[in-house]
């Protein structure tokens, strides 16, 4: 294979940007490019794309951070679009709670135990996260400290990010971290501000694969710990208790 020129370059990666309307991201378009043409080489492909926006402002923009996108469909996002697509069945998402409250229990080891609560019946949507876990002492731990509440939300319509990110900064009010948990077909462009944002706000965003049996979780921003307000930290362990006493001692026990 030949090695392209800066203007081919261009022009390929303007060709795969129009392939991709949903948008791709920098790394993908340059491992796009290197893989068709191994003779040229990255810092050639590098130095020629990255300001393609800016070349060819009325064709291609960069609406969020090293994300390259069609400039015609920057506007409606790509997901929002479909006009056909059937929202899933919020029942879909309980398929996913269970393996999600072991990945914080045992991969992320943020909490001590953790349990499904979404669905439940608390009857408060700003205080009824989908996943709740407590942090607390063992008893081979020498050094005791208090319990901390660890909430997600998550959502399996790829198109309710604004809801999952508004709900999961509404748990912060009785939780030390909060986790806002999304499909991997979540669009390019909510992926990113959902990143941005939960970097902001100390929000833990995590991704999975839309498969039930094997859902394979991701973490896109780590969760900061912050102190919550106690006043709604015993409403909610109240609320738990009237409601469901066998999951609050699970928890608090």
């Amino acid at each position: 294979m030949t090695k392209l020129s800066t203007q081919q370059i261009r022009d390929l990666a303007r060709k795969i940007i129009a392939k991709t309307p949903g948008g791709i991201r920098y790394a993908v378009l340059i491992e796009a490019i290197a893989s068709q043409h191994p003779m040229t080489p990255r810092n050639t492909i590098h130095g020629s794309v990255w300001d393609l926006a800016s070349r060819y402002p009325g064709e291609i923009t960069k609406p969020s951070r090293g994300l390259f996108m069609l400039a015609s469909g920057s506007a409606p996002d790509p997901v929002l679009s479909e006009p056909d697509e059937k929202a899933p069945e919020p029942a879909q998402e309980k398929a996913y709670y269970k393996s999600f409250a072991q990945f914080l229990e045992k991969d992320l080891e943020e909490v001590t135990v953790a349990v499904e609560l979404g669905g439940s019946g608390m009857k408060s949507k700003w205080g009824t996260p989908d996943i709740v876990g407590v942090y607390k002492p063992r008893a081979a731990d020498i050094v005791k400290f208090q319990p901390e509440i660890v909430s997600a939300e998550m959502k399996i319509d790829p198109r309710s990010s604004i809801e999952a990110f508004g709900q999961a900064v509404a748990y912060r009010l009785f939780s030390t971290k909060s986790y806002v948990v999304m499909p991997t077909t979540i669009s390019e462009v909510d992926k990113s501000r959902l990143e941005a944002l939960s970097s902001l706000f100390g929000i833990g965003f995590v991704v999975f694969t839309p498969d039930p049996d094997n859902p394979q979780y991701s973490i896109r921003a780590k969760a900061q710990r912050f102190s919550p307000d106690m006043f709604y930290v015993n409403e909610f362990a109240d609320r738990l208790r009237q409601h469901k006493h066998e999951l609050f001692e699970h928890l608090f026990g």
